[in-house]
């Protein structure tokens, strides 16, 4: 590539990078003002500037218990898929037989059906055993979510030679052993990726929880809602309580991007 096509691909790389990062610029700088800042110019910046509507939309938000309630779910959420998603993963890959091949369609076909197909009579359902809580929301999460998680893990363990079981199995594993020792630390690629994409769903999910869940164990979209009431909004609070529900996720990915970066680049070489 000449000078003038490295130089054009990076007036394009810039001019994303700003367009990328435009929205943080308005929900950063909207959340300092005033009501009547920020419909004066939502585009300025803040003047003059306020620091209350974090402290206001951090009592507004009960944040602390808020924060808990959702680091609670995704995290038991994200842990139970990636166990379950991709143990039956490896059940279906290695055991070749018309029902596996059945119950693989059967997990891509779930991928079909719309929640709002299935909301009402889930929540029925569990209501009548009395499971409308937190705990019974991370098994929601694990039968929506499972699908796409088995589809993904299954591709990955088609590449994984049939013969690293046999050579375990041959030194006197289990196959538990096999599947923990040998094969799961193989899948750490595919597992970043299906963790990233549960983390962010399942973070900022507001309708699952909005159904499930008692005002007691709200979460931060949950606890959001309060700042959009029938005949106000208030901005001011809302775009600083997003602001507080960004930081969590930015300080998990500053611990976790050595990992992070460490599975796509093992991906990559794989």
């Amino acid at each position: 590539m000449d000078k003038k096509g490295r130089v054009g691909f990076g007036i394009v790389g810039i001019l994303l990078g700003i367009l990328w990062l435009f929205p943080f610029y308005l929900i950063l700088t909207n959340s300092f003002k005033t009501p009547k800042g920020i419909f004066a110019s939502v585009l300025s910046l803040p003047h003059p500037s306020t620091g209350d509507n974090y402290v206001n939309s951090f009592k507004a938000l009960n944040f602390i218990g808020s924060l808990t309630n959702s680091l609670i779910i995704t995290i038991c959420s994200v842990l139970l898929i990636i166990l379950c998603s991709s143990m039956a993963a490896y059940a279906l890959q290695r055991n070749h037989s018309k029902l596996s091949g059945a119950i693989l369609m059967l997990f891509i076909s779930a991928m079909l059906i719309p929640f709002q197909s299935v909301m009402i009579p889930l929540t029925a359902n569990f209501g009548a055993v009395h499971f409308l809580n937190m705990w019974g929301l991370v098994i929601m999460y694990l039968g929506f979510d499972a699908s796409l998680s088995v589809f993904l893990y299954q591709g990955t363990l088609s590449s994984i030679p049939i013969a690293m079981d046999e050579s375990a199995e041959i030194e006197g594993a289990s196959r538990w052993q096999i599947f923990t020792k040998v094969i799961f630390p193989m899948l750490s690629p595919i597992t970043v990726t299906v963790a990233i994409l549960n983390i962010i769903a399942i973070w900022n999910d507001y309708l699952l929880p909005s159904l499930v869940l008692p005002q007691a164990q709200y979460t931060i979209p949950l606890q959001m809602f309060n700042f959009f009431g029938e005949y106000t909004k208030q901005w001011h609070l809302a775009l600083a309580g997003i602001t507080l529900s960004i930081i969590p996720v930015i300080i998990f990915y500053l611990f976790a991007q050595k990992w992070i970066i460490k599975g796509v680049t093992d991906g990559a070489v794989k």
